[in-house]
């Protein structure tokens, strides 16, 4: 598989910094055909207008050897496969998942064909990587991409066999009649290729009936494994540009409203290489009195900085802790009202039904439910490397979202969208982070200033000052259950910091006729498909995390907390009703009403999120779960993945050991059950099960900062401290196997951890926590409080 472009030459790419991607539509003739596609993810995500991609028949899919029979991928004269991928790689294996879409229909090898990462161009539609959507969102495109060049491909093979195109098949790259075969490489050689198609044609395209797949769903390597491994691979912060200088950015206290009052470099000048401090004039707005160390090197430019003195004006954004964040969540979820939220669910008349439940004697339960800031911590933190070639920049970096950070940058240089590009490189790291593009307008306004290339890096202080983080939230869940098991009525407030509203507002949307726009990030997860008779979901926007920084997207963003509420309130219903919590939840899962599900990615409903849990409860030994040795407790938790429309079935089942001495949870095992429909690439499936299982577990036990006097408590890993090798549990983990469309999986199992370990927590030692992470010491506390009311009984 190749790389990245090599950038150690000259420009970052090798070549004139003018010239795009050889997969240019300006090479289609009238002697083939270009076909069209919605390219972007965001159509679908977003609902924005269609961003159609098809091109006019006239013009040819031949160009210096190779064949485009879509924008997708090209097929030259040696029969050699590239795909285009829009998606960014960052040890999700993307590159290897789509290519194996394209491989199916088009009946080639998907470990022989090569992937090239694109530059950022409006021809590809909006890029976007995250919300787990690019193989959700890629299947039906390039499948139907990788079907139409298999045809093509037939008519032209059988013409030159001379032999009726009825009589052909495709197999391994070759067109095939009987004992005659003639290679796709000769085939693109003879420049015969002649066969157009409509975008209807192409959306009518036949797609292989499952029983006959051949690379969807079986076993394979990821193709960047080996660059990887050898250090062959160029990740952003291994781009290079001729004559470039190093920088380091000097962040001011807070991230709004500061300004450098006066800047001492003279022990900065005593580093050897340093060159300057510059002063950023943004006219974005987006780096507030920020400043740039300028130096030879990279490590010149980090010793500078730390030595460089400057005196601040700071805001009042300083000021905001973490705990005026969440005493504005608990205020916001006390009362929920149009005019301090807006409705992402309402159904029935919750007035009327908390009556009635009160009436029929049902059981209220009310709890409140919290989240501490998380930081992203990506391996490779931020960086950028920028140059202007001929009135054309150039942002050389790993990048999630390109089609918004192209207009980021260009209005922080004030010029035309036109005029930026961003060459893509792979992600070492990205979870969210990377979908803004903010680390780039730095290097590219210091670029600006001094006239030539800058490579920008960030240090991890630096990152975890400047991250996005995931808001901390305070969510309130009031309930009515019967004796039965069934929920007559509940309203659910969730207050948060709305990453939509910060990095891209115009894609808040309203759920509910004369509900108010909100931010759908900040609250899926909390429309689960349990059976509830009357249901209200406020989704609230707390402004005070918004003063304090900007919040991020950060892997599985709004269901990593509103998962954690709902599935902890699940609990104590069923404890409520005095009902074993699983059976509980198999009772309301109800493929009925708007829980039944539709085409094409939530076929069956409710019904197979019950199946997974079935298997869940099989796998773990449920039955035995009140014969367990003291202090050991086992706990369930459901998820439905990132969104309602694109849902991923996960059932998890945690068992864990507390220590009652230290409050100490030790996490012995995690059983989990998915439905995501086909599997692409099944062992990246399991890497992304596995993956997010054990940051889901890292973010409900050990991750978690505050924020004060303007920034996150902990900056590095000394005091920030995820998940360690030893603390990995036993992991059984299990796909269901069906041919149902094929949906995300690089974040549902990040949200249903913490729920899992709380309930099983609560199972263990009789100690309801609703606040993550979950602290040794405030179960500790909790725990000699316990003994000493029972001493006190």
């Amino acid at each position: 598989m190749p790389r990245p472009n090599d950038p150690r030459v000259g420009d970052a790419h090798g070549r004139d910094p003018q010239q795009r991607s050889s997969s240019s539509a300006s090479g289609i003739s009238r002697r083939g055909f270009l076909i069209g596609t919605l390219g972007s993810t965001a159509v679908l995500a977003f609902g924005l207008p269609g961003i159609a991609l098809a091109q006019d028949a006239t013009d040819t899919a031949l160009k210096e050897g190779q064949y485009e029979p879509t924008l997708w991928y090209a097929i030259d004269s040696n029969g050699q496969v590239t795909l285009h991928c829009t998606k960014a790689e960052m040890g999700q294996h993307v590159g290897t998942s789509l290519a194996r879409l394209v491989a199916e229909e088009l009946e080639v090898d998907p470990a022989t064909m090569r992937i090239e990462y694109v530059d950022s161009d409006p021809k590809w539609g909006y890029m976007i990587t995250g919300g787990s959507w690019s193989v959700n969102h890629s299947f039906l495109p390039l499948s139907r991409a990788g079907a139409a060049g298999r045809e093509a491909l037939i008519d032209a093979g059988a013409r030159l066999l001379d032999v009726d195109p009825a009589r052909c098949h495709a197999r391994n790259g070759q067109v095939i009649c009987d004992d005659q075969r003639i290679s796709y490489g000769e085939i693109v050689a003879s420049g015969t290729l002649s066969r157009s198609y409509s975008a209807e044609e192409l959306e009518a395209i036949a797609l292989k009936p499952t029983s006959e797949r051949r690379v969807l769903g079986s076993p394979g390597n990821a193709q960047d494994i080996p660059d990887k491994t050898t250090g062959a691979a160029l990740f952003g912060i291994d781009a290079k540009i001729d004559g470039m200088v190093y920088a380091r950015p000097v962040l001011p206290p807070a991230r709004f409203g500061c300004q450098a009052v006066s800047i001492d470099d003279s022990a900065a000048a005593t580093i050897p290489g340093y060159q300057q401090t510059l002063r950023l004039e943004d006219p974005s707005g987006l780096c507030q009195g920020w400043l740039a160390v300028v130096a030879d090197s990279f490590s010149a430019a980090m010793r500078a900085t730390d030595a460089l003195k400057v005196e601040w004006d700071v805001g009042p954004a300083a000021a905001i802790s973490e705990a005026d964040i969440q005493q504005e969540g608990r205020r916001l979820t006390e009362a929920p009202t149009r005019d301090n939220g807006a409705l992402f669910v309402d159904s029935g008349d919750l007035a009327s039904a908390f009556e009635r439940a009160d009436a029929d004697s049902a059981t209220l339960v009310d709890a409140t439910y919290t989240t501490a800031s998380v930081l992203h911590f990506q391996l490779e933190p931020v960086n950028a490397t920028v140059v202007e070639r001929d009135g054309h920049w150039h942002i050389h970096c790993g990048n999630q979202q390109q089609s918004a950070s192209v207009p980021l940058v260009a209005k922080a240089l004030e010029v035309d969208d036109s005029q930026v590009t961003f060459h893509q490189y792979y992600l070492g790291g990205g979870f969210g982070r990377r979908l803004y593009g903010d680390y780039a307008v730095p290097a590219a306004l210091a670029a600006k200033a001094l006239g030539k290339p800058v490579k920008m890096v960030f240090t991890r202080p630096d990152d975890s000052r400047l991250d996005c983080v995931r808001s901390p939230s305070v969510q309130r869940l009031r309930s009515a259950v019967t004796a039965s098991g069934e929920i007559l009525a509940s309203e659910h407030a969730a207050a948060a910091g709305w990453p939509t509203a910060a990095i891209a507002p115009g894609f808040l949307g309203e759920f509910v006729d004369g509900g108010g726009k909100l931010d759908s990030f900040a609250i899926s997860g909390a429309d689960h498909w349990y059976q509830v008779a009357t249901q209200r979901v406020w989704a609230q926007q707390n402004h005070k995390a918004h003063e304090a920084f900007v919040p991020g997207y950060l892997r599985s963003v709004g269901p990593g907390w509103t998962t954690w509420a709902v599935e902890s309130h699940m609990d104590e219903l069923a404890q409520a009703a005095g009902l074993d919590p699983a059976r509980f939840r198999l009772a309301l899962l109800q493929a009925e009403g708007r829980n039944a599900g539709e085409a094409p990615n939530s076929v069956g409903g409710a019904e197979r999120l019950k199946a997974v849990l079935q298997r869940a409860l099989e796998k773990s030994g449920w039955s035995e779960r009140d014969s367990l040795p003291e202090d050991t407790g086992l706990g369930v938790a459901l998820s439905f993945g990132q969104e309602r429309h694109m849902p991923t079935w996960v059932a998890c089942v945690a068992r864990v050991k507390v220590d009652r001495s230290s409050g100490d949870v030790t996490v012995e095992k995690l059983t989990s059950v998915v439905d995501a429909g086909t599997l692409a690439h099944p062992d990246g499936a399991m890497a992304q099960l596995e993956g997010s299982l054990l940051w889901g577990l890292s973010m409900a036990l050990h991750e978690g900062t505050e924020y004060a006097e303007g920034q996150p408590s902990d900056l590095n890993l000394n005091s920030y401290t995820p998940l360690r090798m030893h603390q990995v549990p036993e992991l059984d983990l299990e796909f269901m196997i069906n041919d149902h469309t094929p949906v995300g999986l690089g974040e549902p199992g990040t949200c249903v951890v913490a729920p899992a370990i709380g309930n099983a927590v609560a199972h263990a030692c009789g100690v309801r926590l609703r606040d993550l992470p979950m602290r040794a010491q405030t179960l500790k506390t909790r725990l000699g409080n316990r003994a000493d009311d029972q001493m006190t009984s």
